[in-house]
């Protein structure tokens, strides 16, 4: 199969010819439909955050299980399925109290006295990214890892759901747990962060505040549900949301991955509010409440992977999109094959754009 290796940080993928080995008694063979571009994957091609090389990325993909092993009892072959990063054991402290996302995953990995899930001509090894390795024409994984979905929906539109929007739309939903009538504000409009402004006009937010430099992506997020927008790189952005809000918001979300943006969720909080940080920050960031914020019943607080419980989350999605409730389609800027990936990750460096979708050949 065909796949897109990196070899080493900061270089472009290359496309390769890789075997793939026949699925372990809990682990399924998919044929991927669709891959969308992460700024995550952009984090690791960079060189920001380790990992073992060579390794195929991708994370936020859909396909169409084509072999499954002996014990698996969640899909069947011919199922559509959505995957996702956060791959569970199932019976850890983490999974029996309903965090699933913080689960780590251990046990869905190979041991490394098994044959490698991913390998070249040669029998080399090729490291698996992420528990998934989408950008492959087929990716091998346990069966906590992926999901059946409605197989009337789109599987370019359901890679999305994979990352982007289980991650945004799980931090209104699960992290902040969003009442009605509240008020929100979103820093970053990329894909996470055009589909928590989405979910948050879906939970019913008072006033949905889109904080974001690029004019395009602030006309996209009023499209999506945004009430209003603002250049979040702007003098006095903080104090312009402050005012417009009377005090501050219930819940601000950083969907970047920049300190400065950390900063201004924390900055626009009212009393009592609660700034959720989705973005992957350099790993010697830190963000912090001052005294007085502490004193003001503020909270800070991380949600990787939007707190998810994927395999309920990821179906309720797919529902909304086929309802007519979620915007997939404004999210999702263009597709392209697989060999155009170099240039999607070119184009999410500009920033000028939502997501990109890499479609495979069916």
């Amino acid at each position: 199969m065909k796949a897109a290796v990196l070899i080493q940080p900061g270089s472009p993928l290359e496309i390769e010819e890789l075997s793939i080995s026949n699925p372990g008694p809990h682990e399924v063979l998919i044929r991927t439909a669709a891959c969308g571009l992460c700024h995550s994957d952009l984090h690791f091609i960079d060189g920001a955050y380790p990992h073992p090389l060579p390794a195929v990325p991708g994370h936020e993909a859909a396909g169409i299980v084509e072999a499954v092993g002996s014990e698996v009892r969640t899909v069947k072959v011919g199922d559509a399925v959505v995957t996702c990063l956060s791959a569970f054991c199932g019976h850890c402290e983490y999974c029996v109290t309903g965090r699933m996302s913080l689960c780590l995953g251990g046990e869905t990995r190979r041991s490394p006295k098994d044959a490698p899930r991913l390998s070249r001509a040669d029998g080399s090894v090729v490291n698996q990214m992420l528990n998934l390795s989408a950008f492959a024409e087929q990716m091998l994984i346990h069966e906590h890892a992926c999901v059946k979905i409605d197989p009337d929906m789109p599987l370019d539109r359901a890679a999305v759901i994979g990352c982007a929007v289980t991650t945004g739309a799980g931090a209104i939903f699960n992290a902040c747990k969003l009442t009605p009538g509240e008020t929100v504000t979103v820093v970053g409009c990329g894909g996470v962060g055009l589909a928590t402004i989405n979910a948050a006009k879906i939970a019913g937010a008072g006033r949905i505040i889109a904080a974001d430099p690029i004019p395009e992506k602030r006309a996209l997020a009023l499209k999506l549900g945004a009430t209003d927008v603002i250049d979040a790189t702007a003098e006095g952005a903080a104090a312009q949301i402050i005012d417009m809000t009377k005090g501050g918001v219930d819940h601000a979300i950083e969907a970047v991955g920049r300190p400065a943006s950390a900063n201004l969720a924390v900055s626009v909080l009212r009393r009592g509010g609660t700034a959720t940080i989705l973005g992957m920050m350099p790993l010697a960031e830190k963000v912090g409440l001052s005294a007085m914020d502490l004193l003001s019943g503020k909270k800070l607080q991380g949600a990787i992977m939007g707190g998810n419980r994927f395999p309920v989350d990821i179906p309720r999605l797919v529902d909304f999109y086929l309802r007519g409730l979620l915007d997939l389609d404004s999210i999702i800027a263009e597709t392209i094959p697989l060999s155009g990936i170099n240039d999607g990750f070119e184009k999410m460096k500009k920033g000028d754009s939502a997501r990109s979708v890499i479609v495979f050949d069916q």
